[in-house]
């Protein structure tokens, strides 16, 4: 009887599963002389199905569990929630708006990005002032240090430094024209 004549779910792994078995040709990754002999290798079905794991990871986006779980019962692995729970535990993967992500993958670091500017005073700035060389922007409540640190980390050149309080955030420019300059781009961010 081959394998595709049994029934999906009473399949023997490792005979029915191209992924189960592995060709090595390098055997000195063994401790041993000569190359060229190959040799035939079975790992465990915990780190075929990691493997299939990594492999579904990379090719496509996985929004759920149930996805992944869906998605490996398509390569022949068939497991429970609390297998597939343990599988994402130990590969510590991470779950964000598009998925599961492997670690150290660039959407786990697109993730963990603080936001822009234009977000930060888009969402706490309600007005800016100017005094000489001097801004005076007005934000919503405790919202002033997040607003002085995305100032700080623009690096801009008109910034000499900002000073923080609860509400508002203090803006000391070199001169009052580029305080005017810095006023209006700050007035376009706000809204």
């Amino acid at each position: 009887m081959q394998c595709r004549d049994w029934p999906q779910w009473r399949r023997p792994a490792r005979e029915c599963n191209p992924a189960a078995r592995i060709i090595i040709a390098d055997r000195r990754a063994f401790g041993r002389k000569g190359m060229g002999e190959q040799m035939q290798t079975e790992l465990p079905m915990k780190q075929q199905r990691h493997t299939a794991i990594r492999e579904v990871l990379n090719h496509a986006s996985v929004p759920s569990q149930d996805e992944l779980r869906r998605r490996l019962a398509r390569r022949g692995f068939h497991v429970t929630q609390a297998t597939l729970s343990r599988d994402i535990h130990e590969l510590r993967l991470s779950k964000g708006p598009a998925g599961y992500a492997l670690p150290g993958s660039p959407v786990d670091e697109d993730e963990d990005s603080l936001p822009g500017i234009r977000e930060v005073l888009g969402s706490f700035g309600i007005e800016v002032r100017q005094a000489m060389n001097q801004l005076v922007i007005i934000t919503s409540t405790s919202a002033a240090q997040p607003v002085a640190a995305g100032i700080d980390y623009e690096d801009w050149p008109e910034v000499v430094g900002t000073i923080a309080g609860d509400d508002t955030v203090l803006v000391v420019c070199p001169d009052e024209q580029q305080a005017r300059r810095l006023k209006g781009r700050i007035e376009e961010f706000i809204g």
